[in-house]
């Protein structure tokens, strides 16, 4: 038994979603989508301090999460933000930490 399989869906979840924006590089990558508003044809890296490659790796891990899309057409990816999947991820980030603050436990030392 994989020892993630004794945390319910959710909590697996929240932390695949902390994972996929625990590097700053991805955190740049959604937002330089969100900021163009729209989505993006082309090269990223252009616009991200990194090399394509790792560009690549990034977006890669995105897309995997379903924080964004990314489509050929032809010679080119166009890529977006999957909006509806980021609410959901938000959501469920939000709740969890409704119940945290609720504890309203102080832990001044």
């Amino acid at each position: 038994m994989n020892k993630k399989e004794i945390f319910d869906d959710e909590l697996q979840e929240l932390a695949q979603f902390a994972k996929a924006i625990s590097h700053p590089a991805r955190l740049a990558i959604l937002k330089y989508l969100a900021e163009t508003k729209s989505c993006i044809s082309g090269d990223i890296s252009q616009n991200i301090p990194l090399s394509r490659t790792t560009v690549s790796q990034h977006l890669r891990e995105l897309k995997e999460l379903g924080l964004i899309h990314g489509e050929i057409e032809g010679l080119k990816i166009n890529y977006c933000i999957c909006s509806s999947n980021i609410y959901r991820y938000l959501e469920l980030f939000e709740n969890f930490f409704e119940k945290v603050k609720e504890a309203a436990v102080d832990c001044e030392i």
